[in-house]
């Protein structure tokens, strides 16, 4: 049934923004084959980072959580703007997060769990995925945190 993921993002209070457009060479998602591939999401809200810094000095892991689930949220923007509707995914397959640390910042995964759980919430049992949580000196823009998603489409679509 079409629009049902659009029905419970609505049902969520969320909507989808907008694709980020590219800082440089490269597409925010492209498909190859049954599947889809997004670029890294930064937490972009209309145009501009929330907040910034590294996490476990200037953000939090709670608001770094906050900023997690946003790129999930950029990262569903650009698998609709390649495949048109986001019933056609039969399943996230991959989350790799990128998340800018403070040297004794330890708790990525925690920080990951933002989009995961965003993801969940979206997408039900389509939404389960691997993932990778990993830290990093730096990310573009100083933004505290970067997603991709890779989804898998559904046979046909």
């Amino acid at each position: 049934m079409s629009g049902t993921v659009d029905a419970k993002l609505a049902e969520l209070g969320l909507t989808l923004p907008e694709v980020v457009p590219p800082l440089a060479a490269y597409q925010p998602a492209v498909r190859s084959g049954g599947y889809v591939f997004t670029a890294g999401q930064l937490p972009m809200v209309k145009g501009s980072l929330p907040l910034t810094g590294k996490v476990g000095a200037e953000v939090s892991a709670e608001q770094a959580k906050e900023l997690a689930a946003t790129c999930a949220l950029n990262a569903l923007a650009a698998v609709k703007s390649v495949i048109g509707d986001l019933d056609k995914i039969a399943r996230v397959v991959k989350v790799v997060g990128f998340v800018a640390s403070a040297p004794d910042f330890t708790g990525q995964p925690g920080v990951l769990n933002g989009a995961s759980e965003l993801l969940g919430a979206v997408l039900g049992d389509k939404g389960v995925h691997a993932r990778s949580a990993v830290g990093v000196a730096v990310l573009p823009l100083d933004a505290p945190v970067e997603i991709e998603i890779q989804v898998e489409i559904l046979p046909g679509a």
